[in-house]
């Protein structure tokens, strides 16, 4: 996988920061972009007509663009009501230039740092409670798509962070699975150990998207649980960076870009740079692709004082305020979202599904994935706040300087800067 499909499959599947500016309306700063609130979606009020349905998503791969074509025609034929799919190119900007026109797609994918600005300018209805499977969903990441006490769009899968191993590496440094680690302490140890002959530890994205999984395990995170306080600088937030420079300095720890001229984590894995990283599931078609013959083990990431932590990354199937057949559109994330489907999307390209009910087949059918389905169990979101997508483009600039910056220095402008979108 190249750097470039990793960047598509984050914005599929996971996570996309760039354009989402453009999105939510915030600006090139950090101030507080307001809104005038989304619609509340009630059931007598969804419209409904003979018009066919569009939809928007931004897709991995093929496998993914044919997955969904195909679930989409085959609920048209069962419902008699036309839909077509459309592939984007660049999601956040073709869905922006949808909404400025009047003419936005009825569904699409929408990401969770994306939601607060649509849903505060009333570009979104708030469909989430109308579900018939509303309570299947895993509660956090209901949670990632709700807005002011508010579910808006149904979770259509997601993904989490775990520990990944390269097991030639491992076995060679006469290393065993009672050695896989489950402490902080014992992750720089392994680390350490595996530091030699040209290889580092354990390498990982130089951005809170992988560096704030350690900010968690310390129990921290960049803006309290209700949304409404920027918790950026807190003491736990110190620990966490300050263990990851540590670990940096004694040279069992680097940055799979810019320390190790890598496209992202997979592919220092996988070119045997690093002999661990920390990546969500989408590696797993990466190391099929591209590196075939690389053995690895999957593990959940060690506990940091505060215990088990990691992130998450979902997007939702956002249904647009304008759309003429809201009614047929939630029929049809219902199809998309229930658990058959979502397997069929797992077996397609990968993804985890966003349902409970499917938790038990899905691990059945992926026993050495099992590590990162249970990370949905403590999982923490990236933060929805509108605007707070600068503030992590900013806060990864910072982050690419830890290893001779100041953790609490770091940490306290990305305090102020949080503050700014938080209210």
């Amino acid at each position: 996988m190249t750097r470039q499909h990793m960047r598509a499959w984050l914005g599929a599947g996971a996570l996309v920061l760039t354009g989402t500016l453009a999105l939510t309306g915030c600006g090139s700063g950090f101030d507080d972009g307001g809104g005038d609130g989304g619609a509340s979606g009630d059931a007598d009020a969804l419209t409904s007509s003979d018009d066919a349905l569009t939809i928007l998503i931004g897709s991995s791969g093929d496998a993914e663009t044919a997955a969904v074509e195909e679930a989409v025609a085959a609920w048209s034929e069962e419902s008699g009501i036309e839909a077509s799919v459309q592939v984007a190119n660049d999601l956040p900007q073709q869905l922006s230039q949808g909404f400025a026109a009047g003419s936005p797609p009825d569904l699409f994918y929408l990401a969770t740092e994306a939601l607060a600005g649509y849903a505060g300018n009333g570009s979104l209805i708030a469909y989430g409670d109308l579900l018939e499977n509303k309570d299947d969903f895993y509660p956090s990441l209901v949670q990632n798509f709700t807005v002011d006490d508010e579910f808006y769009c149904a979770p259509k899968d997601f993904s989490t962070l775990q520990l990944i191993i390269n097991k030639g590496l491992w076995d060679a440094a006469g290393l065993t699975d009672d050695d896989i680690p489950t402490t902080w302490d014992e992750l720089a140890d392994v680390a350490q150990t595996l530091t030699a002959d040209g290889v580092t530890g354990l390498a990982f994205g130089a951005e809170y998207q992988r560096v704030g999984a350690f900010m968690a395990q310390a129990g921290g995170q960049l803006v309290s649980d209700d949304g409404a306080e920027a918790v950026a600088n807190s003491p736990e937030n110190v620990e966490a960076l300050t263990y990851v420079q540590e670990q940096m300095d004694a040279g069992s720890f680097a940055y799979a870009t810019t320390d190790l001229g890598a496209g992202w984590g997979g592919e220092a894995f996988g070119k045997e740079l690093a002999a661990m990283t920390i990546e969500g599931n989408w590696i797993t078609g990466a190391m099929s692709n591209d590196f075939p013959d690389v053995e690895y083990v999957v593990a959940e990431l060690p506990e940091g004082p505060a215990g088990k932590g990691t992130l998450q990354f979902t997007n939702c199937w956002g249904m647009a305020a304008d759309s003429p057949n809201q009614q047929a559109a939630l029929e049809l994330i219902e199809y998309l979202t229930s658990a058959e489907q979502q397997l069929a999307f797992s077996e397609a390209f990968g993804p985890m599904p966003s349902v409970q009910s499917a938790a038990d087949q899905w691990t059945s059918d992926n026993p050495a994935m099992a590590a990162f389905l249970a990370g949905a169990e403590y999982a923490k979101g990236v933060p929805t706040n509108d605007g707070i997508a600068a503030v992590i483009t900013d806060f990864n600039a910072s982050l690419e300087g830890l290893k001779a910056g100041d953790p609490q220095e770091i940490l306290d402008t990305v305090q102020s800067n949080t503050e700014a979108v938080v209210g």
